[in-house]
């Protein structure tokens, strides 16, 4: 078993709260990961969690038990760091070895277990090498193993692909969603790259500041967003952000005006929205250069080819920064004025308080669309 509860945990350095009242119930066999901007206290929590840091409010709690005053040796815990923090001059073998070691384990039983995790681990050809003799992401990969041979109930990462290239990293989030479904396991991985929450997590908890903006599914955060701060963290290139204000509600949605042209998003409103400042949300991959509810003037400033898609960036004449994510062959120039469209049901609505108003949209549909008629 490997559940975790989180109960009004608080962290504070001094005066200072740097984690606020975190609530979070990881379920058994779950791969959540933390993201969130650098100092948000992300990396703090998973640390907490492991007995590194203690809590200031709160209760941790593992399969039941309160793990608060527990050691990390007690808590049923492995944890994987940014740095492989290897021994250089002991073997694959004896560093995977090392916490079995530590339990004093026979030395049959031990090589049983390091043998079997090198297995699943693709270093079963590496256990008599040094950790000089690997590339990164085999020495990663020697640290996770570390982990493993512990069998522990939770699996923690803090960051751990951060040293890697782009190549390697993207090798190593394949190698790590494998793993976490061989192994069954419960995993908690801390990161700031969302490309690795959105390819690898089964939820993502989003933090801001020290408190949890937002907890979902990658493509429920991705579709509804439930403010104005998940919405901007989560797509890569982020959301583009308008200023419009209400006119009217229907059963269609919210009317809105922007410049000369009134849209109606489909949405559901709270209260009066007429008169009232909103902010409208449009990503970057859902604008075209034909067709629409909507056209927005823009003049690319920068335009980035990238084969496949071709990402330009401009100013609108109310001076927000504008990103359009578009085919490679986009017939775009710098400074050459274009119109572009968008289709409403794409957007996104935000309140005054920067709350999202919810969208008509089934995120699960999305997520797994019925083919049953094709």
């Amino acid at each position: 078993m490997g559940q975790l509860y989180l109960d009004k945990v608080q962290k504070f350095y001094g005066d200072f709260e740097v984690l606020k009242s975190i609530g979070l119930d990881v379920k058994d066999g779950e791969f959540v990961v933390f993201v969130g901007p650098s100092g948000c206290g992300k990396s703090t929590l998973l640390r907490m969690i492991a007995g590194l840091d203690s809590t200031s409010a709160g209760d941790i709690v593992i399969d039941g038990v309160r793990v608060n005053d527990k050691p990390p040796v007690q808590r049923g815990i492995a944890m994987v760091f940014q740095s492989y923090a290897l021994y250089p001059h002991m073997t694959v073998f004896e560093n995977i070895a090392f916490p079995l070691r530590v339990e004093r384990l026979p030395e049959q039983k031990i090589r049983e277990k390091v043998e079997a995790v090198a297995k699943i681990l693709q270093l079963d050809k590496r256990l008599q090498q040094k950790p000089g003799m690997l590339s990164g992401g085999q020495r990663q990969r020697v640290a996770i193993g570390r982990a493993i041979v512990r069998e522990p109930k939770i699996f923690l990462f803090d960051e751990p692909l951060s040293n890697l290239d782009a190549a390697l990293r993207a090798d190593m989030r394949i190698e790590l969603s494998k793993l976490h479904r061989d192994l069954k396991a419960t995993m908690i991985y801390v990161t700031h790259d969302q490309v690795e929450a959105m390819t690898m997590a089964d939820r993502i908890v989003v933090l801001n500041a020290g408190e949890i903006a937002q907890v979902g599914a990658p493509l429920e955060l991705y579709h509804k967003p439930q403010n104005l701060f998940v919405a901007g963290f989560i797509g890569n290139p982020k959301m583009n952000f308008v200023p419009v204000m209400g006119e009217s509600v229907s059963e269609a949605g919210v009317t809105v005006r922007f410049g000369d042209q009134l849209i109606t998003v489909p949405v559901t409103p709270r209260g009066n929205i007429a008169g009232q400042r909103l902010t409208l949300g449009i990503r970057p991959e859902h604008i075209a250069l034909a067709g629409g509810d909507m056209k927005i003037r823009m003049i690319p400033s920068v335009i980035e080819r990238l084969g496949v898609n071709t990402v330009a960036y401009a100013a609108l004449t109310s001076g927000e920064p504008f990103c359009a994510l578009l085919p490679g062959s986009a017939p775009l120039r710098v400074d050459e004025p274009v119109t572009i469209g968008i289709h409403t049901a794409d957007c996104h609505l935000f309140d005054e308080n920067e709350q999202a108003l919810e969208r008509h949209v089934d995120w699960q549909k999305l997520e797994m669309p019925d083919v049953s008629a094709a």
